[in-house]
């Protein structure tokens, strides 16, 4: 990839070009045939339409860990640069509008973010390093939500029934641990998780629900603000004190994206792909290797399929195409790990894979937050799959239903049939946090009034 020095390109700027569908048929259902046709007539970029908006889909694996390490500093992720933005071009209602406008540290270069990641490096610590007392006690309470969880999926069909795995399980379970990590309890974050997933999935609620979710927590970082506690924000504020209020806000709501929806995702896409059996994870968490069956889950079906836009600096080829400066692009992990350059790295057959995924990004925007989420998928899948002695899917691998997003890959639902191995673990205390006493029933005891019976019944999900 060079910076383009000859100003007459060969072909026409990108908002003359015919662009493909980025939301179609084969994206949701096939998404390898998808990716492999745009291969095929246009190399490792590819223009397409992003609902409405034409922009450039890197789909190369070199060319996107080229574009994701910007050794050059060719792309930035402000908003301000994008050229038709700066025009009046692009529509008000678009959907995807509210993440790019986010202006969280995803969306800035330079200092600006790397002084708010820098706040995230520290407020992460003491949950990503498990010998805080922090980190065990979430990992404790991770576990927990997750066996209480089983429990009342599994409670009125015997030892055998029907669950759905995605909203019964995959999804409550992040849910709860924004919880702990805003330290506002999981009890108020219903509405917070849907509207998360309305901006994700970029539908037409995509702004109003923006707007609620950002008021949301902002009023949540103000309490923080106003009474330190042993909780994220409070960390981020104690490590960057000159955080603004809206810094903070931002920051936070992110998180709720990244953990509520990225991890909830992620632990879906696990189970999906151990019980497909097709990409080595079955045969990895056979082998007691359950990182390296997500490792393997994440490669096959990144849960972020595409990450939001950047936009070029200064005008750039890529493959036989130049990159006008203010053009959009996207990188495609899911793309890119169909590449022959990432897909010959090893035998099909090892359970041992390549490390080298680009499901966390790499370079100034990796994801810092990438062992909080591995931990917590890694104790849903051990706990689901030591509980049960049999797990099938219930519909065919290729009826199974994807939600349609230009950026998350994940299932709507994952229907399954079951075989318990064994009746329930005995109740535990709830695990406490940091510096605090276990909680005491009502919460601890997984009766009616527990802090997951709770949030399945805001979800609609369990019996009063």
């Amino acid at each position: 990839m060079e910076p383009q020095t000859d100003h007459s390109p060969a072909h026409p700027p990108l908002e003359a070009l015919a662009v493909q569908p980025l939301l179609n048929r084969d994206y949701e259902t096939r998404p390898a045939v998808f990716y492999e046709r745009l291969r095929a007539e246009y190399g490792p970029v590819a223009p397409v339409d992003v609902l409405g908006v034409p922009a450039w889909l890197v789909i190369g694996y070199p060319q996107t860990l080229d574009i994701l390490r910007d050794a050059r500093g060719i792309w930035s992720r402000r908003v301000g640069n994008w050229r038709a933005y700066r025009d009046g071009a692009v529509p008000a209602d678009w959907p995807m509008l509210p993440v790019v406008e986010s202006d969280n540290c995803g969306f800035r270069d330079g200092a600006d973010s790397t002084r708010l990641r820098s706040a995230w490096s520290e407020g992460l610590r003491p949950f990503q390093d498990r010998t805080r007392p922090e980190a065990k006690a979430l990992e404790q309470a991770v576990r927990r939500y997750a066996d209480e969880l089983i429990t009342v999926l599994s409670e009125h069909g015997g030892r055998s029934g029907w669950a759905d795995l995605s909203a019964q399980y995959a999804r409550p379970l992040p849910l709860m641990v924004i919880g702990r990590l805003l330290g506002s309890g999981a009890d108020s974050g219903d509405e917070l998780i849907i509207d998360l997933w309305r901006v994700m999935d970029a539908g037409p609620e995509a702004r109003e629900a923006s707007d609620r979710l950002l008021a949301r927590v902002a009023e949540l970082c103000a309490a923080r603000t106003a009474a330190p506690g042993a909780d994220l924000p409070s960390y981020m504020l104690a490590a960057v004190p000159d955080l603004t209020a809206a810094e903070l806000a931002g920051e936070m709501a992110m998180m709720c994206g990244l953990v509520g929806d990225v991890t909830g995702t992620l632990i879906c896409n696990t189970i999906t792909e151990v019980l497909i059996g097709e990409t080595g994870a079955r045969d990895s968490l056979s082998a007691g290797l359950i990182q390296e069956a997500i490792n393997r889950a994440t490669a096959a079906n990144p849960p972020m399929a595409n990450l939001a836009f950047r936009w070029a600096k200064a005008d750039v080829r890529v493959g036989r195409f130049q990159i006008a400066a203010g053009d959009p692009v996207m990188v495609s992990p899911a793309a890119a790990h169909l590449d022959p350059a990432f897909t010959s790295a090893g035998a099909p057959d090892s359970i041992y894979s390549s490390r080298a995924h680009l499901a966390w990004s790499a370079g100034p925007h990796a994801c810092l937050g990438r062992d909080l989420a591995t931990v917590i998928t890694t104790i849903a899948v051990e706990r689901l799959f030591d509980r049960f002695a049999a797990l099938r899917l219930s519909l065919p691998a290729d009826q199974l239903p994807w939600r349609s997003s230009p950026l998350m890959r994940g299932l709507r639902s994952l229907p399954v049939t079951y075989e318990l191995a064994a009746d329930p673990p005995a109740p535990q205390p709830a695990p406490a946090e940091a510096g605090e006493a276990p909680e005491q029933d009502p919460e601890g005891d997984g009766g009616q009034d527990s802090l997951v019976r709770r949030v399945l019944r805001m979800m609609r999900i369990a019996q009063p």
